[in-house]
């Protein structure tokens, strides 16, 4: 038998998990900085949840990439393609929440999709939500969230933002119907520019009189003060304030990185607000790392009555963060062993010393088996661990050890609460 893996997932070696930690653990520790809770869905999910008309909904193109199996009830469910449908079943099923419910979810979702590079079927995302309030301040934290992350990262990007209310009432002004499939052309502005933008509409049907007049509104270079101007439809006016709320806030909070884009619709139909996208500049990466918005309608639709439910989120590709980190060769560490020991005839009392270390906070590895020195020290520097200690019977009468410097190949035979105390 050929071993392999199911095609668009992998193992992730040492190297790579370790990275992936360390990513990890910014986005987690930038999330509770803002006050987000830590939250947890199920991966598997009724499949009418993920069908549900106000979440992907039945004729979307993720809803076709969804995994769907079957328990042995004979009940259809589904893996899930993303983790904001799982929680807005959640508080939809708790109506007595507190209200801001301010959660993070970090964890592996699924889609049968096309692969390519940053994208895989099983991938990690980390999420953060917002729900209960429509205040612009809950988007610009989001906003702020992003920024605070790619900033610790070093990362050189870009924040797309846009607001599906004017977008709805620049079609409306242009007298579309239609909307669905003149907002995936208007996405398309930034790759294939306004003549393919006008050759797509043009071929999906849309009278030349609806064209020009979107086209006169969605160029590159205009403004939202230049848009205050020209909206006349009231559900468009109302974006253009709410962009100018978020916009407000950014400064005030001091994010930079941030931008207007006229063209910025995303995919997924449930948003009704702001929408948000984070780009790498110079980057291999053309696909967005990072992107979210408001999805006013979605938890509503859950419930009985069709209330609304004001809700904000982003959500981080964790995927192609982790390319983007290994294009810039950030790879280097094979264990978080900051310490590795090797015994010379003193295995009983070095296991003493062993489990000190890791007692005062010291990651620590010790050698197994009957590897000479050299050999240990050949394994040690394979691994990347920054110190060795060798223990003998000698540094044992003088109630020392032989502390290593593995980088500068220097040594020192000082007491154990001395290692602790440079190690730690």
């Amino acid at each position: 038998m050929e071993l392999q893996t199911a095609r668009g997932v992998r193992d992730l070696p040492p190297e790579e998990k370790i990275l992936k930690n360390k990513v990890v653990g910014i986005i987690q520790q930038t999330f509770e900085r803002y006050g987000f809770a830590p939250f947890e869905t199920p991966t598997i999910e009724r499949f009418e949840t993920l069908a549900a008309k106000f979440a992907a909904g039945a004729e979307s193109d993720v809803l076709k990439e969804t995994f769907q199996l079957m328990d042995q009830g004979g009940r259809k469910l589904g893996l899930r393609f993303e983790m904001t449908t799982s929680l807005a079943r959640y508080v939809a099923q708790n109506p007595t929440l507190k209200m801001p419910f301010k959660v993070y979810q970090i964890g592996s979702v699924f889609r049968d999709g096309p692969i390519k590079f940053g994208r895989e079927r099983e991938f990690w995302q980390g999420d953060a939500d917002t729900i209960g309030t429509s205040s612009m301040v809950a988007d610009a934290e989001q906003i702020a969230i992003l920024s605070d992350v790619f900033n610790e990262l070093k990362f050189n990007f870009v924040i797309k933002i846009n607001n599906r209310k004017l977008l709805n009432g620049i079609l409306k002004q242009a007298g579309v119907q239609k909307t669905k499939e003149a907002l995936v052309a208007i996405d398309k502005l930034g790759k294939i520019g306004s003549t393919g933008v006008v050759q797509e509409l043009t071929q999906k049907g849309y009278a030349k009189k609806q064209i020009d007049k979107i086209i006169s509104l969605i160029t590159k270079e205009i403004s939202v003060k230049d848009l205050a101007k020209k909206i006349t439809d009231e559900e468009g006016k109302q974006g253009i304030l709410e962009l100018q709320e978020l916009l407000d806030y950014c400064k005030m909070m001091g994010i930079k990185n941030v931008e207007f884009d006229i063209s910025l619709a995303r995919g997924q139909a449930y948003y009704t607000g702001t929408v948000i996208e984070a780009y790498l500049k110079k980057s291999a990466m053309a696909s967005s790392i990072a992107g979210g918005g408001r999805y006013d309608n979605m938890i509503g639709g859950f419930m009985e009555g069709g209330r609304e439910v004001p809700a904000v989120g982003i959500s981080f590709g964790i995927t192609p963060i982790m390319e983007e980190l290994k294009r810039q060769q950030q790879m280097k560490e094979k264990t978080r062993a900051q310490v590795y020991i090797i015994p010379i005839n003193t295995l009983s009392e070095s296991l003493k010393i062993v489990q000190e270390l890791r007692k005062n906070g010291i990651n620590t590895d010790v050698a197994l088996g009957k590897k000479g020195v050299s050999k240990n020290l050949e394994y040690a520097n394979t691994l990347g661990i920054p110190y060795v200690i060798i223990i003998g019977e000698n540094e044992l009468q003088k109630k020392k050890v032989l502390l290593r410097d593995m980088e500068k190949g220097t040594e020192q035979i000082i007491s154990l609460q001395r290692v602790i105390r440079q190690l730690q």
